[in-house]
């Protein structure tokens, strides 16, 4: 960190493997498009390591695992004909992180502001986040189709502080990869990871200011973050 951490006014999560186990709705929808090319289903443990960069990403990831690599205008059409079948498959298989809504309603309680920052299209996260009846606690939700950069980019974090009305020094980014401290380090502001999302590489070696073991026990590692500072 380049300033003492403090505690935030606002926190912003990223929504796959931080918030939501998602990788199964994910696995559903591409195997689904891989059945209408002919293409053999990948595994979810597959699928999982292909999210974090946005549904083009994922598509172009999918088809290269299944041996048909695809570029150009072959991919602009995949990635088409992946958005109705993505939107099928949002909630049915996609469960809460643990401990979502009790450190959720922590943060509100505390008087914290909340966010939501991802590069899922942001239709679809809403509709996730609505239905696990989360949307009350959110002042911002951001997806990758509101802004022109992805994660790591800096561009949704940024635009999600501003509907939030605070500035990045006062803010916290907590999430599950690389990207998200690198969209944090860009905004200027200080980056908590959780283990068990959908990362192949160690939390450990990502570079975050520090890494807890799940939402449970991000309170009490904001304060070592405070104390430590």
């Amino acid at each position: 960190m380049s300033r003492p951490f403090r505690s935030p006014k606002a926190i912003l999560f990223d929504l796959d493997g931080t918030l939501v186990d998602s990788a199964p709705d994910i696995t559903a929808a591409v195997n689904e498009l891989l059945a209408g090319r002919d293409l053999p289903p990948l595994r979810l443990e597959q699928v999982k390591a292909m999210i974090g960069g946005g549904v083009r990403k994922l598509v172009e990831r999918a088809f290269a695992a299944s041996g048909a690599p695809l570029l150009g205008s072959a991919l602009d059409e995949a990635n088409r004909a992946m958005a109705p079948i993505y939107r099928r498959h949002l909630t049915g298989l996609t469960t809460l992180m643990p401990g979502v809504r009790e450190v959720l309603t922590h943060f509100h309680l505390s008087g914290i502001a909340m966010g939501v920052v991802t590069n899922k299209p942001q239709l679809a996260a809403r509709e996730i986040l609505l239905h696990f009846g989360l949307t009350d606690h959110l002042g911002a939700i951001v997806g990758g189709d509101a802004v022109t950069c992805l994660k790591p980019a800096p561009d949704a974090l940024l635009l999600a502080l501003d509907q939030l009305q605070v500035e990045p020094g006062d803010a916290l980014m907590v999430g599950d990869s690389g990207a998200d401290v690198a969209a944090a380090r860009a905004a200027g502001m200080p980056a908590i990871l959780l283990r068990g999302g959908y990362t192949q590489i160690a939390v450990e070696a990502l570079g975050a200011d520090l890494v807890c073991d799940g939402l449970l026990d991000l309170p009490s590692a904001m304060r070592r973050l405070q104390d430590a500072a």
